[in-house]
């Protein structure tokens, strides 16, 4: 009599997967990239979620399909639509590669996104983490993809102590990553541990009596689950102190375009002027304003500044007012351009105005 063979034991790869499918199923949340396998849209939806919330990104999300419905459109855009389209939305250089990045697929692809993650990441603005977004997602391509979210899950599954493979970059995650995506579709799987990582194991309280991995969680059987990982320390922003000065003709403020380099690069913004260590803010002169664009009269401090925080800085604003001295001059620099109260972004049409300019324009409108 031949012995039977004991059951083959699921592996963990096997044992995660086969938990995350019916849990994302029933309990994902509706979100407009999730309808769709059109690689080109779910590549926008990736670029617009790096380091944005969900709910801003369903602000533009639709309306920039609409405005560039396909990479064609995207490519062929001058780029200060694209902008001008990313208004608000923040990190603007992800919409200049992107805008790069479509005219690559145009130019080198015959306008069509390519399934491989290997293909994706020769795209400007495509990384590891978004060429196994696509390839997963829209492909259903075994392709791992790590990020901040799936890698809180996996250290907690495998209760990494260690604070160097903690981590988006550790290798041990993007091989675990693959291991599960083998385990049944892709793109169901990728999207399954974003989502959990984004709504359940969220970095502080998770939600571990809902996990469907709970049963899998060596952190969760350590109690280390809010240890896990560690909690990590910014370093001090720098603070950087400025006057906005807006120059006032008529019923209509001066706009100036930034650099092409740095920060809020070719965006645009009231002309900054910086404040010295020996400078009062609450008592700008004339003296202190030299270099606007313009010559100005009567300065008058806003009360109170704009304080706006950056990822690696923060900028205080003191907004002056200000009246143009004698007979306007006309303004032929690309660089300058005057904005009329109550002009949406997409009327000015010139470019992107970020959100920093419009706390600015809002203080300066109110007085």
């Amino acid at each position: 009599m031949t012995a039977r063979r004991a059951p083959r034991a699921a592996t963990l790869p096997q044992r995660l997967a086969a938990a995350l499918a019916p849990w994302f199923h029933a309990h994902h949340r509706d979100l407009p990239w999730r309808r769709t396998r059109d690689p080109y849209a779910i590549w926008v939806s990736e670029v617009m979620l790096q380091q944005t919330r969900v709910e801003t990104v369903l602000r533009y999300f639709d309306g920039f399909l609409t405005r560039f419905p396909s990479v064609a459109a995207l490519a062929g855009a001058p780029l200060d639509d694209v902008l001008g389209a990313w208004s608000g939305l923040g990190y603007y250089r992800r919409a200049r590669l992107l805008h790069q990045g479509a005219a690559a697929v145009a130019r080198d692809h015959d306008g069509r996104m390519p399934g491989e993650a290997e293909a994706l990441r020769t795209i400007p603005g495509i990384g590891r983490y978004t060429a196994g977004a696509i390839a997963s997602i829209a492909f259903d391509r075994p392709e791992p993809l790590v990020d901040g979210n799936v890698a809180r899950v996996l250290s907690r599954i495998a209760a990494i102590e260690d604070v160097a493979q903690q981590p988006a970059t550790a290798a041990g995650h993007w091989a675990l990553c693959a291991a599960i995506l083998r385990e049944g579709s892709p793109r169901i799987l990728a999207q399954a541990l974003m989502e959990l990582g984004a709504t359940v194991c969220t970095p502080r309280a998770p939600r571990c009596d809902q996990c469907p991995l709970a049963r899998d969680c060596l952190a969760r059987a350590r109690g280390l689950q809010a240890e896990i990982p560690a909690v990590r320390r910014r370093a001090a922003q720098p603070r950087e102190r400025y006057w906005a000065v807006a120059i006032v003709r008529d019923d209509a403020v001066l706009l100036q375009r930034r650099a092409p380099q740095g920060l809020l690069a070719g965006l645009w913004c009231l002309p900054l002027v910086a404040i010295g260590d020996d400078d009062e803010p609450e008592r700008p002169t004339a003296s202190h304003l030299r270099g606007l664009p313009l010559p100005v009269r009567e300065l008058v401090r806003v009360p109170e500044p704009v304080v706006h925080v950056f990822t690696h800085r923060i900028w205080e604003l003191h907004v002056v007012r200000a009246h143009v001295r004698g007979r306007v001059p006309a303004l032929d620099d690309e660089g300058v351009a005057w904005l009329a109260r109550g002009t949406t972004v997409q009327r000015f049409g010139r470019g992107g105005i970020p959100t920093v300019s419009r706390k600015l324009l809002a203080r300066a409108w109110a007085t």
